[in-house]
Order: C-alpha cells, then sequence, then structure tokens
C-alpha cells in the first residue's frame, strides 16, 4: 500500500515487541486503524510521542501486514487531563466507548471532531479547577454525542409503550418514567425497570444531544453532582445492553464522587 497522510488521535497505545509500540488511531475518514509504531519505546525515538490521547499527524505505510507508522506530528496532547481523576476517567470512557462503537478502516463522520471537542471541554475544567461536576456532565452527555453517531441513540422524545411524546412536567414531583434497556424510556415507574427518573431529571437528558452542556441564565452548570450520577447510571444501563458493556472508566469516575456510607455504630 501506498504511504499515505492521516489525521486523528490515539486511543490506545500497547507494547509491541521489545521497542516498538501498537497504536490504535481514530480518525474521520478510516474510523479505527492500528499501526505499528517502531521503535517508540526508545526515549530518544522521534516517534515516541506516540501516546494515548494525542492527536497525531501521520505518514504511514507498508506494503502488507500491519501498516507503520513512518513520521508523526503531535498536533495537540491531551496528557494534562491525568492531572485529576475526574477529567482523566472521562477522557479514558470516551475512549472506550469509541472503541465500542466505531468500526475498523470506514469512515466514522463527526466522531473525531466531537471527542475532540469534549476532550477541549475537559482540558477547561482542569484549567479552571472547576468543581467535578463539570466533568461528570461532559462523560454523560459525550457518551449521548457519541452513542448517537454510532447508532445507538437514546430514544428521547417517545414513550417506548405508547409513542406519546415524552413531555415531562418540570414540577410535578410524582411523575416518573422508567428506562426499560432493550426498548427505551417509557412513562411511569414500571416493574422490571432498570432505573426511574422523575420529570426534572429526563429534562435535564433531553437537553444533552444539543452540543453546549446544560447551563443555566447565570452560567452554571445544571444539577446536582447526584442527578448527573443518576443519568450516568443510565448510559451505563443502555452500553450494557446494546454494546455488552459499558467503559470500564466509568467506574473510575464514581470513586471520587459518590458519597462514602456512613459508619455503622459499634454495638456495645
Amino acid at each position: 500500500m501506498a504511504e499515505r497522510q492521516l489525521e486523528g488521535l490515539a486511543l490506545t497505545v500497547r507494547p509491541l515487541g521489545e521497542n516498538d509500540r501498537l497504536l490504535t488511531l481514530l480518525s474521520e475518514s478510516e474510523g479505527l486503524t492500528r499501526f505499528a509504531v517502531p521503535g517508540a519505546r526508545r526515549p530518544k525515538s522521534s516517534l515516541a510521542a506516540a501516546v494515548p490521547l494525542a492527536h497525531l499527524s501521520l505518514q504511514v505505510g507498508g506494503r502488507s501486514g500491519l501498516q507503520r507508522v513512518r513520521q508523526l506530528r503531535v498536533l495537540r496532547n491531551y496528557s494534562n487531563l491525568a492531572q485529576r481523576l475526574d477529567t482523566l476517567a472521562t477522557a479514558q470512557a470516551l475512549a472506550e466507548l469509541c472503541l465500542q462503537l466505531v468500526p475498523t478502516g470506514d469512515a466514522a463522520p463527526g466522531v473525531l471532531a466531537d471527542l475532540l471537542l469534549q476532550l477541549g471541554r475537559l482540558e477547561e475544567v482542569v484549567r479552571e479547577r472547576a468543581h467535578q461536576r463539570e466533568a461528570l456532565a461532559l462523560a454523560v452527555q459525550g457518551s449521548v454525542h457519541l452513542l448517537a453517531l454510532g447508532g445507538y441513540a437514546l430514544p428521547l422524545q417517545h414513550c417506548a409503550r405508547s409513542g406519546a411524546p415524552l413531555h415531562p412536567p418540570v414540577g410535578d414531583w410524582d411523575w416518573r418514567c422508567s428506562l426499560l434497556p432493550s426498548e427505551g424510556l417509557a412513562i411511569g415507574a414500571l416493574a422490571g425497570a432498570r432505573l426511574v427518573l422523575n420529570a426534572s431529571e429526563l429534562a435535564l437528558l433531553q437537553r444533552l444531544p444539543r452540543p453546549a452542556p446544560p447551563r443555566g441564565r447565570d452560567g452554571d452548570l445544571l444539577g446536582q453532582t447526584s442527578v448527573w450520577l443518576h443519568l450516568l447510571a443510565l448510559v451505563e444501563s443502555w452500553c450494557g445492553e446494546h454494546l455488552g458493556r459499558s467503559p470500564r472508566a466509568f467506574r473510575l469516575l464514581r470513586t471520587g464522587l459518590e458519597p462514602m456510607p456512613s459508619p455503622r455504630p459499634e454495638r456495645r
């Protein structure tokens, strides 16, 4: 195959042999592609910059079998997300989701652009020392976007059972809808539901397909941490049902966000 230029994001980088690395790249034109990066594990190698969460421009080629990276240029490195557990876990979860959703060797319109957008927003969380809730919200919203781009969109507008429009009556604290993972969202607290949302939670969820995170007039992110954790559980359940499993990094994200259980009083 003739040598060619390719731009994309390094999703995973693993050891290959004694000195090489195996790079899994997400690109707009070829979806997921795997390349050998010769000598990349040598500290002084010109290809050592092939690391996870690096946006790269590559020159690749090879006559047969696994293609090889000949040259690379770093367009942007998101390694600073590792400064915080929440931003790193979110980035890893979104990368995992891409590995599940994106085909190998086929175009993946919009996926790379959306993932780079979320990573840029996570950098803002680090730079501005924002609350962990911001990273959690980006994990949920980024997942909603990627699922839609990958053909597994959450059906948020109509009841899965009756077909009636889902218009959550915000302020009515008795109203409920249920997640039935094999079907979608259905009005009411139904038997067999994986989880149940109130009207405010569904209204927030319905805003997530939009480009920007949901914010109030004062610019503050809508929804409490407990609400975003509930929506994360919904995304995890949907992924588990339709993709076979949810990203493992979601568990890491939960580690620093879920409240610790209260200690039991000692018996006397």
